[in-house]
């Protein structure tokens, strides 16, 4: 773990359960393994992207009287995750808020995308290898999705809300890049010898419950501002 990390993750507050939950994505030793896309793949996945029905309803529920909206694009040791968590409980916990006075919407885009995916997807697909992200003991890959729930999390954990399950349960809508997604779907192509339409039929199987797709993150970050988020670089 990086000293600039592990003193965010003090000073914010966590727990050596927060530290030991979030241990296997400070592991990462790049922020990301995994090949961005290129212009031209990038145009191709735009194009398809006209041909989806796309979930906006999401804007309609961003009433709270505090919003923010939190960019990932980057997995950098989830903490952009975290941050999202951490506002949300320091704005109810000072201000002495209601469940429903807080908006929270999370951008999960460029290289962060893999965060997007569920455990069962980092496993069959060798996540944790291809981004050097190793477990929770430092000695392997990691088979999970570091930023969610696993049967070993401490409910009781202040932390474990902080995760993306757990912020999702409690309301915070989370959001995901197409365009980034288009990587997720090239693995699946590859590993599995799929066309790229039975690929993404199948990546979109192991997204995150709850996570909503939206065209491009931009997409998402212009209409969360739209809809009074203020914006927070979060990465």
């Amino acid at each position: 773990m990086s000293s600039d990390r592990r003193i965010f993750l003090k000073t914010a507050g966590l727990s050596a359960a927060a530290l030991a939950t979030a241990s296997s994505v400070l592991h990462a030793a790049e922020p990301t393994a995994l090949p961005l896309n290129t212009g031209a793949e990038e145009l191709e996945a735009w194009e398809q992207a006209q041909q989806e029905t796309w979930d906006v309803s999401w804007a309609k529920r961003v009433t709270g009287k505090h919003k923010a909206m939190f960019d990932v694009p980057e997995i950098e040791g989830g903490v952009g995750i975290f941050r999202a968590g951490i506002w949300g409980q320091q704005y109810t916990d000072v201000l002495k808020l209601a469940p429903g006075d807080l908006s929270t919407v999370i951008v999960i885009r460029h290289a962060a995308i893999p965060l997007a995916m569920t455990s069962e997807f980092w496993a069959t697909y060798g996540l944790g290898k291809s981004l050097k992200i190793k477990d929770d003991k430092g000695k392997k890959w990691t088979m999970v999705n570091p930023m969610l729930s696993t049967p070993s999390t401490d409910p009781k954990a202040s932390s474990s809300n902080y995760l993306l399950d757990k912020q999702i349960a409690n309301g915070a809508i989370a959001l995901g890049c197409n365009l980034a997604f288009r990587q997720m779907v090239s693995i699946v192509a590859k590993q599995d010898k799929l066309s790229p339409a039975d690929a993404r039929t199948k990546a979109k199987t192991f997204l995150v419950p709850g996570l909503i797709m939206q065209p491009s993150g931009i997409f998402a970050n212009v209409m969360a501002q739209q809809a009074g988020c203020v914006f927070v670089n979060a990465v």
